[in-house]
């Protein structure tokens, strides 16, 4: 089979590629990298070349320029483009901040000028994508992850899905802390992209979670525990995806991101554009590749940072570091397809009658039986209002974006800045977006 990544030039690429080098399975003869950035695909392609020296059957790698000969043949499509780069990503973070609101690359108002931004250009490629590889499945990374995916499937239907790795990870940090092999258990998980909640978790029909959430010492021996809290998660009865933490401790966490010397996209933008300038100048593959390894090191402990200066300052510890792997969720979505495995996954799919107060065809987060066919969510208990009443609302901005991105709606993108959580004020929506417009 032949798998296309587009934004080839991405950071995690290499990632992709190594967990295809080390299953001894797999079904994929080629990798075809596009990227707009030539310089950006050129060196991920040499950390590639290091990973597969010595390696018996390493996989062909191809570097493309033609986003059409990407495209045409695939049988896969990963699809991790970052519109605007990491300069883009300031620019969405410093804009909300400027008015007194979080900034967040997938939350808040900096999700929603993300997603005006790279919707467009996600239509365009689903539009060749229908034309070129009518056959292929779509796997979705870029971020806004949820929206995006919502807005492919109006052109792919089901045959794009949604990824993220914050679900898997928080099931096996779960299953870790009460000593459980994450392969036998059984978990009820629902939300959006960035914004769902673990509600069970049983072990031969004997439900784990209770006994979790009454636990201090284990709850605090994982990153979500320590996030929020035994008080708080004790209150919920569940556990919270991490980037909720941005909506639960609102307050906490814009004091913590306005008092760093940085934002996210800051350091991100820097280390980045570092790492791509000393590699391009780097003698060689092996070189290229130590310094992915530091610089993707360093990437990780600093993840979510804001949130954990905001409840005392705590480090990443290894086994918050071990998640579930964007590379890993992508192979195994590929994978159960493929080869009809029947694997069970949290994933980004269409609700259908999944959240009954949800359009069917609105984009939702939950555990799904992935086959041939494609994935199928199934069925979850009763949402609490709390959970219900958040996930409406950001659903609500969430297609407002969409809107606004493909038609050009100002009123729908005003409306969806002003009606998220995180926005306390209409007339703040509309400095924002008249910020943004003026920013280019």
């Amino acid at each position: 089979m032949r798998l296309t990544i587009l934004g080839g030039g991405g950071f995690r690429v290499p990632l992709v590629y190594r967990a295809l080098l080390a299953d001894p399975g797999r079904c994929v003869s080629e990798v075809t990298l596009y990227d707009t950035d030539v310089r950006r695909v050129t060196v991920i392609a040499e950390v590639l070349t290091h990973l597969a020296q010595g390696h018996p059957d390493p996989v062909t790698v191809r570097v493309v320029g033609d986003l059409d000969k990407a495209l045409t043949g695939a049988d896969f499509i990963f699809s991790a483009i970052r519109v605007g780069g990491t300069a883009g990503r300031v620019r969405d973070e410093r804009i909300p901040l400027a008015e007194g609101v979080l900034g967040q690359e997938t939350v808040g108002a900096g999700g929603v000028l993300y997603g005006l931004r790279t919707i467009p250009v996600a239509l365009h490629l689903a539009e060749r994508i229908a034309a070129l590889a009518p056959h292929a499945w779509v796997i979705n990374f870029t971020n806004p992850a949820g929206m995006v995916t919502e807005a492919m499937a109006q052109v792919l239907g089901e045959r794009v899905i949604g990824i993220c790795d914050s679900p898997v990870g928080l099931v096996r940090r779960a299953c870790r802390a009460v000593g459980a092999d994450p392969g036998e258990v059984a978990y009820d998980y629902i939300g959006l992209n960035h914004l769902g909640w673990l509600r069970s978790l049983t072990r031969d029909g004997d439900e784990l979670l209770p006994g979790l959430l009454a636990d201090a010492d284990a709850l605090a021996s994982f990153e979500e525990g320590r996030l929020f809290g035994a008080d708080w998660l004790r209150a919920l009865g569940a556990l919270p995806n991490e980037y909720l933490h941005y909506y639960y401790f609102r307050r906490e966490t814009l004091d913590s991101v306005r008092a760093a010397d940085r934002t996210r996209g800051e350091f991100l933008d820097r280390q980045q554009g570092g790492f791509f300038e000393r590699a391009a100048a780097a003698d060689g593959p092996e070189a290229v590749h130590a310094l992915w390894e530091r610089t993707r090191l360093e990437r990780e402990e600093t993840y979510l940072a804001e949130s954990r200066e905001a409840t005392g300052g705590w480090q990443r510890d290894s086994h918050d570091l071990e998640g579930g792997g964007y590379d890993r969720v992508a192979l195994a979505v590929m994978y159960a397809i493929a080869g009809d495995r029947g694997a069970r996954l949290i994933l980004n799919v269409r609700n259908g009658s999944t959240v009954p107060q949800l359009a069917p065809d609105a984009i939702v987060e939950t555990v799904c039986e992935v086959t041939s066919k494609g994935p199928r969510p199934l069925p979850c208990a009763p949402l609490r209002e709390d959970q219900l009443g958040l996930m409406l609302q950001v659903k609500a901005v969430e297609r407002a974006t969409v809107r606004a991105a493909v038609f050009k709606d100002r009123a729908a993108a005003l409306r969806a800045l002003a009606l998220h959580p995180l926005v306390d004020s209409a007339a703040v929506a509309a400095r924002i977006l008249e910020r943004a417009a003026g920013a280019g």
